[in-house]
């Protein structure tokens, strides 16, 4: 079911456009970075329409934002702005200032682990960097060795997210794989993939985003075969949950994914300017 837009590409409330990544909170309120609409737009469960939250006017500008996520305890957001090339601190109260956090980076995605480590893809550079909150101190955890196919590079990768072991998970797009790297690793394991573009089993197209529960389950957008797949931890091949090409199913563009409390699965629906839910236990 449709639960984010879903009427046409356009800038009203009800409307998205190009939208990018999404984050979920314990009410069900689903956070989604509006690319082609420059904001963020907040939908609570079972609304009709947004509301925007940070961006969207002249005075309050973001250009192409692709993430935006919740630091609880500093009550703000703090959103992934790719086009201005930094990422900055949106208070969610109306009384408090902006911020720019870290600037002169080419950033796609970002996550929050622990309240207190913030971990950055850098698109351009090809790494995702850790920042602890706070401090200015950087450090490489996954790429950074330029563009490439080999196990410490990257190649194209658009989405992370991160485990209780604190091993971070990459998808590694135009090589066709999600690669692991445990902690402090110099280089990465692939998990999911690796046998070149395809659409066996084994194969991934194009992967973009991804999710990983607390079983070592991953979730991931496989983008070029137009489907969800499922890989449980060992697995030497995964499982279709949702199949895009279906007429009930239907996607077009697929790109970010996340889960609710209630481990109904969200998918944005890029091309088709909307946010999909499901049911992943199906």
């Amino acid at each position: 079911m449709t639960v984010s837009g879903g009427n046409g590409e356009g800038h009203e409330l009800n409307q998205l456009s190009k939208p990018w990544g999404i984050c979920i909170d314990e009410e069900k309120t689903i956070y989604v970075a509006d690319q082609g609409n420059h904001r963020i737009v907040k939908w609570k469960k079972d609304a009709i329409c947004g509301e925007t939250v940070a961006g969207g006017n002249e005075n309050h500008r973001l250009n192409f934002p692709t993430k935006a996520i919740i630091d609880e305890v500093n009550d703000c957001l703090i959103i992934a702005d790719l086009g201005n090339k930094r990422v900055v601190r949106w208070p969610r109260r109306p009384d408090a200032s902006r911020e720019i956090m870290i600037e002169n980076i080419i950033c796609i995605d970002i996550i929050l682990h622990q309240n207190q480590y913030l971990y950055i893809l850098d698109i351009e550079k090809q790494e995702v960097r850790r920042w602890k909150l706070g401090e200015n101190e950087k450090v490489i955890v996954a790429g950074g060795n330029g563009c490439g196919s080999n196990l410490n590079q990257l190649n194209n990768a658009y989405f992370i997210c991160i485990d209780q072991e604190e091993a971070l998970y990459v998808s590694d797009s135009s090589n066709h794989r999600v690669v692991k790297w445990i902690k402090d690793a110099k280089e990465g394991i692939v998990i999911v993939g690796g046998h070149g573009k395809g659409a066996d089993l084994k194969q991934l197209s194009y992967p973009q985003g991804i999710f990983v529960d607390r079983l070592g389950t991953l979730y991931i957008v496989d983008q070029g075969n137009y489907r969800i797949v499922r890989w449980i931890k060992g697995a030497k091949e995964g499982s279709i949950i949702v199949d895009g090409n279906s007429n009930e199913n239907q996607l077009d563009g697929p790109i970010g994914l996340s889960f609710d409390n209630e481990n109904n699965l969200y998918i944005v629906d890029c091309n088709n300017h909307r946010i999909q839910k499901f049911d992943a236990n199906n």
